[in-house]
């Protein structure tokens, strides 16, 4: 049914909208829950200096929201102008706005909450004898007040009857807050913060560290499963922590990216994360971190929403590389958890010293590294028979190329290659996996270390440091290119069009030949050999639109690591194959020479560390 389309107005004459009116349309821009009137009040607050902010709620923030600090205040004769529309002290030109360096800057805030809400400034500046309170539309008069500014919100939406009635309950709008609050305080680990609600305390943070603050907010379960970050290149700055793959969550509620200590939801971001996890992700999780970027304000525009939670990069490429790479070194050398089946007590988690083991230089152990380099022919034939996506394909040529290395090479001789006869000495700690005692149930290797006890999955373990070892092959020879006999040709609209025209430079170097035809097709000349049975023409649709939103694509990468990750599982030692106490030692010493061997590829810990204390506690030593 073709619905009607409703009557023309009648004519009316243009006219300049009321203030008032003015106001309450950009509230509803600015203004859409209690919470944007926390984020608001708690970013004017900072701005102001504040060292300690305290917020008073009252039924989720719908009844009342009170934010007091002790920043520099407002001076009697500027209460009137702080209240009206589009006065800020924050920017005078349009340089300032290009260098935003403070978190508000619109001039908005304070006028559109006052036009939906009953609103009370009280502020008091330090050469000030006392404080002074103003409402909208009176002129200030004197109040009892410490240094800083209190701002006090009521009734939101008393006015507009009609916005009120979009508002959730009092436990889900408040929750909203709670989260705003959480945000606000993780970015500003040098102020002190306390919550109520409805006149009960919920939250104190004091001002401290980064890791103190972290661990109250997120939790102590973050705080005990994180890695540190701390990288700079150029103008960028990226520090903070990022949650290890094995306590990954089903949900993303444990992400917080912030710009110039701006809490911000950016889909580049969030990519370039993402992506520098996919290797130890296991299946759906969603990673935690807490991450900072910081560069200098003229390369960043915060002016896109009126909300301010979305920015636009002027490199967004180079921001995006830079993230993915620091985020992908930390993680290089992340470390499993420890998961104990006893009933009591939990077990501890502990990670080789990787310092110690880049200073030793390559540890022994490397002979299937020089098989990897010797059969670099074998496995791009493979990749061919494979083609992207295509696994039906490489199961036979798997298999092949599988019972081919199993009759040249055997794994056991290749692991007793690998590492001298080694007695496992208690009190040895120059390994930090130690050194084999035996196998439990053809799957488990038992270790010993001056910690207390090893347990590592094999088959796990084995398949990282091939995958590992694929990958270094692979790369060390770069992208291969392979030139299409015939061009695939398909129709482009002007938006792929003006990516490959752009991005020209960018494609080459994934190891593409993608030229426009006519305004409305492309030709696809070249792609990367190892995807040379890949749809052509999806393959690089999905890369240009990689490359037109994030400036980089990891299709490519993802695709290729998703057939090294295969090869590397149906190579790697089987369960139930007999190793001795040497090739097990090797396994080890391989373990701890390989990035990213804590983790299997599919994100399991490859071994866990119980210590003794752990185990004296299981027997009830000393008690």
């Amino acid at each position: 049914m073709i619905s009607t389309p409703p009557p023309a107005l009648a004519a009316r004459p243009i006219q300049q909208l009321p203030d008032q009116l003015i106001s309450q349309i950009a509230a509803g821009e600015v203004i859409e829950r209690p919470c944007a009137v926390v984020k608001e009040l708690l970013e004017n607050s900072l701005d102001a200096g504040a060292t300690q902010i305290t917020i008073r709620l009252e039924l989720g923030g719908c009844k009342r929201i009170c934010i007091t600090d002790n920043g520099r205040g407002i001076a009697p004769q500027q209460m009137p102008l702080a209240l009206a529309r589009h006065a800020t002290s924050k920017i005078a030109s349009l340089a300032d706005l290009e260098n935003v360096t403070t978190l508000g800057f619109r001039g908005e805030a304070l006028a559109s909450i006052a036009s939906v809400a009953q609103l009370t400034l009280t502020s008091r500046t330090a050469d000030e004898a006392h404080a002074w309170e103003i409402t909208p539309g009176q002129e200030p008069v004197p109040a009892s007040a410490a240094p800083g500014t209190t701002i006090d919100v009521q009734d939101l939406y008393f006015n507009t009857p009609a916005r009120r009635k979009f508002l959730k309950t009092e436990q889900t709008e408040f929750g909203h807050c709670l989260e705003v609050v959480r945000r606000i305080a993780l970015a500003r680990p040098d102020v002190a913060f306390s919550l109520t609600h409805n006149g009960k305390a919920v939250d104190h943070w004091n001002a401290g560290e980064l890791a103190r603050r972290s661990a109250q907010v997120i939790g102590d379960e973050f705080a005990s499963a994180r890695l540190p970050l701390q990288q700079a290149a150029g103008p960028l700055t990226l520090s903070g922590y990022v949650g290890l793959p094995t306590a990954a969550r089903n949900r993303a509620d444990t992400q917080y990216f912030y710009v110039n200590g701006r809490f911000v939801r950016d889909k580049l971001l969030t990519h370039a994360v993402r992506a520098a996890y996919q290797d130890v992700l296991h299946g759906d999780r969603f990673p935690a971190y807490l991450l900072h970027l910081d560069l200098d304000p003229a390369l960043v525009d915060v002016n896109v929403h009126p909300s301010k939670t979305e920015v636009r990069f002027r490199d967004s490429r180079a921001v995006h590389q830079f993230v993915f790479h620091a985020v992908h070194q930390a993680l290089a050398q992340t470390s499993a958890t420890a998961h104990g089946t006893a009933p009591a007590p939990q077990l501890s988690p502990a990670a080789p010293n990787l310092a110690w083991i880049r200073e030793q230089g390559t540890l022994p152990l490397r002979a299937q590294a020089a098989g990897v380099a010797q059969s670099t022919e074998q496995y791009g034939a493979l990749f061919r028979d494979a083609g992207a996506g295509q696994e039906r394909n490489a199961g036979s040529g798997m298999a092949s190329l599988l019972q081919a290395r199993e009759a040249a090479q055997p794994y056991t001789s290749s692991f007793q290659r690998g590492a001298a006869n080694q007695e496992p000495d208690a009190g040895a700690d120059e390994h930090p996996l130690g050194y084999a005692l035996a196998q439990l149930h053809g799957v488990y290797v038992l270790a010993q270390n001056a910690k207390g006890m090893v347990l590592v999955d094999m088959h796990a373990a084995h398949e990282r440091i091939l995958y590992e070892q694929f990958k270094q092959s692979l790369d060390a020879d770069g992208v291969q290119v392979q030139p299409l006999l015939i061009p695939v040709t398909f129709f482009a609209d002007p938006v792929e069009i003006g990516t490959v025209e752009e991005n020209a430079g960018v494609l080459a170097t994934l190891g593409f030949d993608i030229c426009a035809l006519s305004p409305t097709t492309l030709a696809v000349r070249a792609i990367p050999a190892l995807l040379k049975n890949a749809d052509a023409q999806a393959l690089a649709r999905d890369v240009l639109r990689d490359v037109r939103e994030f400036g980089a694509s990891q299709v490519l990468q993802e695709r290729r690591n998703s057939l090294l990750g295969t090869l590397a599982c149906h190579t790697a030692v089987r369960a139930n194959r007999t190793l001795t106490v040497p090739e097990m030692n090797a396994l080890l010493r391989q373990m701890e020479a390989t990035e990213r061997a804590d983790q299997c590829n599919h994100g399991r810990p490859t071994w866990v560390q119980v210590g003794l204390a752990d185990l004296d506690r299981l027997f009830l030593r000393g008690q």
